[in-house]
């Protein structure tokens, strides 16, 4: 380690250390810790060489259904999870949705109303959607159902291999060799994921594949919160595929 030495003339002036410090890129450092390592033809592609599917789920009112329709879509579910072989991931997002634009669209509307009992009634209905905001978060919830396809599967997951897969580094040899496995990988996953979508559709489920564009939006959404609430993304996100 390099260290900072006084002169020998008794001056109290420090000599300046001279090796070169290394610059930092914090963006850099967080994009180590991710996962993903692209997303290309409608698949997530990891670090670690396993393919991702993401499929979303319409949600199915449960309550409305009869009790023979209960019964028929608990054995269904049931049915269909005994015949996988694989793991899936089940997943929920609660999200605030932001209803300022439609707030002051109707303020326009108000605005533009020659009909002053109508303009009135506009106003009245736009201050009560305010009030609702001010007293609970309007919140909208997603459901997604993750196909995974990993070369190997491990039956016990100890704590260094968690952070082993949390810092894992990328290399130029990891991304050729990812390239060149992509699509017997690919084909494999597709398998599952109409093995998927054939278990859920049959219990009245509608499901729906997320293109490259939506998986780049989704994931853009999940680690930046905030940021994509003011930061859209652009409308051409087919065109090639996202390195994170």
């Amino acid at each position: 380690m390099a260290s900072k030495s006084k002169k020998t003339d008794g001056s109290d002036k420090k000599v300046p250390d001279t090796v070169r410090k290394k610059k930092t890129n914090p963006k850099a450092a967080t994009q180590r810790f991710l996962p993903i390592a692209e997303i290309r033809n409608d698949t997530v592609v990891l670090k670690s060489g396993g393919l991702r599917a993401v499929l979303a789920i319409e949600a199915l009112n449960f309550n409305l259904k009869s009790e023979v329709e209960q019964q028929g879509i608990i054995s269904g579910y049931q049915s269909f999870i005994n015949t996988l072989d694989f793991p899936l991931q089940i997943c929920i997002k609660s999200r605030k949705v932001n209803i300022d634009p439609y707030i002051n669209n109707m303020r326009e509307i108000a605005k533009k109303q020659e009909n002053e009992l109508l303009r009135k009634q506009t106003v009245a209905y736009t201050k009560f959607i305010e009030r609702i905001i001010d007293v609970a978060d309007i919140m909208a919830k997603s459901f997604y159902v993750v196909v995974p396809l990993d070369d190997t599967q491990t039956k016990k997951a100890s704590f260094s291999s968690l952070f082993k897969f949390l810092g894992m580094d990328d290399s130029e040899s990891k991304a050729v060799q990812r390239y060149r496995n992509f699509m017997a990988k690919h084909e494999k996953l597709k398998d599952r994921l109409n093995l998927v979508e054939s278990g859920l559709n049959n219990i009245g489920l509608i499901t729906r594949r997320y293109t490259t564009s939506q998986l780049i939006e989704l994931y853009y959404q999940c680690y930046n919160p905030r940021t994509s609430q003011e930061q859209k993304l652009g409308d051409d996100l087919n065109t090639a595929p996202m390195v994170l």
